[in-house]
């Protein structure tokens, strides 16, 4: 039997994941929390699940590559750094990053790139998401995932034409930007809204996670898939087999 260790244990992620595991029967190879040394966890399982802090990143990259155990990356925040970090990691590990592990939201990102290369850039392209108060990123990892497959569908790198937040006079919209607005309070989930504006007319994808069971499923499908790959970095959508 396939056992999963999670990095990021004592969150609310880690917790639900462990909660999954054993409603479900899968083997659960133990848990690590920051301060905690993540190698031994690295050395028995047979595939890992981060939702840690970014902080934590580079100690547990680190204890999967030392232990050869291929990761699951759930944790949000990360910078440029890091994804260096995780590309270099994927030459000698099999990685999956991404910013939702939502089999629903990983759907959406395709449906969005394919709406986006298929309207072309007079279409106007706006992202809204919405969280708990208690998140600490803005953008959400997951509406940046979607401004990146808008961006991949129209052949664009998402630095180049992301605008992220609006205030004062900034003038006109600019054409071929996508636009980002995060709004915060009580305890969502987790609610994304990718719209598509023409002229007279507008098309509205969206996805909306009612628990956090979602994302601890998807992440366990992916690190079950993942287990047996070779070195490389990966992506929710081969997981679904898109």
């Amino acid at each position: 039997m396939t056992s999963i260790g999670i990095f990021g244990s004592a969150g609310r992620m880690g917790r639900t994941i462990a909660d999954l595991l054993a409603a479900e029967g899968v083997a659960l190879a133990g848990g690590t929390d920051v301060g905690d040394d993540p190698l031994p966890l690295a050395q028995i399982a047979d595939a890992l699940v981060d939702f840690s802090i970014p902080a934590a990143l580079d100690a547990n990259l680190a204890a999967a590559r030392a232990a050869r155990t291929p990761i699951v990356i759930g944790t949000t925040g990360l910078s440029d750094a890091h994804h260096a970090l995780i590309d270099e990691a994927a030459r000698e590990i099999a990685v999956l990053q991404t910013g939702n592990t939502s089999l629903g939201v990983t759907l959406l990102a395709t449906l969005v790139r394919e709406a986006a290369a298929r309207l072309g850039p007079d279409w106007d392209i706006e992202i809204v998401e919405m969280h708990h108060r208690y998140k600490v990123d803005a953008p959400s990892g997951t509406a940046l995932l979607l401004g990146e497959a808008a961006a991949t569908g129209r052949g664009e790198a998402l630095g180049d034409i992301s605008v992220i937040g609006r205030g004062g006079l900034v003038g006109q919209r600019s054409e071929g930007t996508i636009g980002f607005a995060s709004l915060r309070g009580g305890s969502v989930a987790g609610d994304h809204q990718v719209v598509f504006a023409g002229q007279g007319e507008r098309i509205e994808l969206g996805h909306r996670a009612e628990n956090r069971d979602i994302f601890a499923r998807g992440a366990v499908r992916a690190a079950l898939w993942l287990a047996d790959k070779p070195a490389g970095r990966y992506t929710m959508q081969q997981v679904l087999g898109l």
